[in-house]
Formats: structure tokens, sequence, C-alpha cells
């Protein structure tokens, strides 16, 4: 597992996280801005899926069990997407605020995928 694209999907997360926090505190809608953010995060995690799997083909094993690694790249594939969906529905300052549980969620899987990778924990 690429540790540089790992970090630039956690950092990234968190920023966009941020960023929908004061989008939600400020009682806006989830804007352009945002939804395009997050659809880069969506191909910043698809490209890190995309290393992980052809790092397992080509004979790489994760420490913490194949099962479990890709458990966590299709979970975190799909937060994303699904964050946008509900925030999509939800036309107020909660459609936001869902995006900020997404952002989070979204680092603290990347991060345990490195753990897995790695073998810790």
């Amino acid at each position: 597992m690429n540790t540089t694209v790992a970090t630039i999907v956690i950092v990234g997360s968190l920023l966009l996280a941020l960023a929908s926090l004061i989008t939600a505190i400020r009682d806006r809608t989830m804007g352009m801005i945002l939804l395009v953010s997050f659809a880069v995060l969506e191909v910043a995690i698809l490209v890190q899926a995309g290393l992980v799997i052809a790092a397992v083909a080509g004979g790489q094993e994760a420490a913490g069990g194949a099962a479990t690694l890709f458990g966590y790249l299709a979970g975190v594939a799909l937060i994303p997407v699904a964050g946008v969906g509900l925030a999509l529905a939800e036309r107020s300052r909660w459609g936001p605020a869902i995006l900020v549980v997404a952002g989070f969620a979204v680092a603290v899987m990347t991060g345990r995928l490195l753990q897995i990778w790695q073998g810790a924990g």
C-alpha cells in the first residue's frame, strides 16, 4: 500500500470534513465546491484501491488478512458516494453535517487500512 496516497486521502478527507463543518455551522446547504471536492476524494480513494489490488495481485500480502483489507477498501470507497447522496437529499444544514461524518469516517478507515496492511493491530 502506498503511504503517500493514503496520506493524501486522510488529509484531504479531514480538510473536507472541516469545510463541511464550517458550511453546516454557517447554516448553508452543500454547494458545488463540496460536491466536486468529494468527487476528487472518491477518485483518490479509487486510485488507492487500484494500487492495493495491484500489489496483492503482484504477490504482496496484507499482514492483517486479505478479507479484512478488501472489506475496508470496499467500505471506504462507498462512504463518500453515500454521504454525498444523503447530503443531496437533505437540503438543510444537516446535509453538510452528513459530509462531516463521511469525511471523518474516510480518514479513520484509511488509517485502519494502513494498519491492516502493515500488520499493526
